[in-house]
């Protein structure tokens, strides 16, 4: 095995961008996956997105992406 992509569904791998993290030596094999285009609806409890207002709507967005992009990247980039 050299990738777990080899596995996903391509139009899964084509929603996201996709990164091999693989240390053959200890046989650990692992993908960090980060969505390309977020849905804000996607990551709101209880609360439909068009009663926020766009500024707040704008301001939540970015501070989601910002903390996935820190996930992704496993560092503090902001």
């Amino acid at each position: 095995m050299t990738s777990i992509q080899e596995f996903v569904k391509p139009e899964i791998l084509d929603a996201y961008d996709a990164v091999d993290i693989n240390m053959y030596q200890a046989n650990l094999f692992h993908t960090r996956m980060l969505i390309k285009e977020l849905d804000l609806q996607n990551y709101l409890f209880n609360t439909d997105s068009y009663e926020i207002p766009p500024k707040t709507r704008l301001e939540i967005s970015s501070n989601l992406r910002r903390e996935m992009i820190e996930i992704f990247s496993g560092k503090n980039i902001y």
